[in-house]
């Protein structure tokens, strides 16, 4: 009896070690994929809409006490108080060395316009929303007389045309696909101007982000992707890397070309039909 108990509990503890080793050896296999990283053409029409107006500006600021408003154009700059609304020509910003502010300066005949962005966190004292620029603008006639200023925030309006969904066709000069990412699909992503992020598929992973957005500057932000080991991972890396690394954009043909400042067209994405 003595001998039968003693197997019993040999037996016993080998099970349960075998059991033990079992549980934490386990890992997911790396030939696990992520599937369906596009959406149908089903999906793609239930997109989030934009929801910002979009009237051909591409910066807008506001402010209270008293109420005023900024609009930057292409061909003009409008500024609007509760007196009068001022539009002039644009003008070239004169850019700060140590720090992102703009200057723009506008003189017309009858008035002389300064505007001032710096790119620094701003707070709408009645509406408590957050932007991302805060804007001085001050003018006076040119005939002299007193300069007013007015202190408010604003932000760039993100290009309406980034909004859509994107899959990768050339990276660095060259034609991709999954076989070589070793994934269900090539590197694809959806960008979303209304909150200016970005998610998607990065080859292997899945992967988000932030846009910064600023007239003709684009760059993907804070980009994160999920932990998932694939077969050919230096091409996952190498096409986060080229990401990043983008500072300039082009939008033509339903493609979206993206630059830097030393190489163009590093990565061509073509519009998800």
């Amino acid at each position: 009896m003595k001998q039968i108990f003693i197997l019993s509990c040999v037996a016993l503890l080998i099970f349960g070690c075998a059991e033990k080793k079992k549980e934490t050896t386990s890992e997911p296999e790396a030939t696990e994929a992520v599937v369906d990283t596009l959406p149908s053409k089903e999906e793609k029409r239930t997109m989030e809409p934009i929801a910002i107006k979009i009237d051909g500006s591409y910066f807008k600021a506001t402010g209270t006490e008293p109420f005023w408003g900024l609009k930057l154009y292409g061909d003009r700059v409008e500024l609007q108080t509760m007196e009068d609304t001022i539009t002039t020509s644009p003008s070239e910003a004169i850019k700060a060395q140590d720090g992102n502010i703009k200057m723009f300066r506008m003189q017309t005949e009858a008035t002389q316009l300064d505007v001032i962005i710096s790119h620094k966190e701003c707070t709408n004292a009645m509406s408590g929303e957050v932007f991302p620029y805060t804007v001085t603008v001050s003018y006076k006639t040119t005939g002299g007389g007193e300069t007013k200023v007015y202190e408010g925030c604003g932000s760039y309006i993100t290009d309406y045309r980034l909004h859509d969904i994107w899959v990768l066709e050339e990276m660095n000069g060259n034609a991709v696909s999954k076989e070589e990412f070793g994934g269900p699909d090539v590197p694809n992503m959806e960008i979303n101007i209304n909150n200016n992020r970005f998610s998607g598929y990065s080859g292997c992973n899945r992967m988000t982000g932030g846009i910064f957005y600023e007239g003709d500057v684009l760059r993907f932000t804070q980009v994160a992707t999920t932990r998932m080991a694939c077969p050919n991972m230096d091409k996952e890396s190498a096409f986060l890397t080229t990401l990043n690394s983008s500072t300039q954009y082009k939008v033509e043909n339903n493609r979206l070309y993206l630059s830097n400042g030393s190489e163009e067209n590093i990565l061509i994405f073509k519009k998800w039909d």
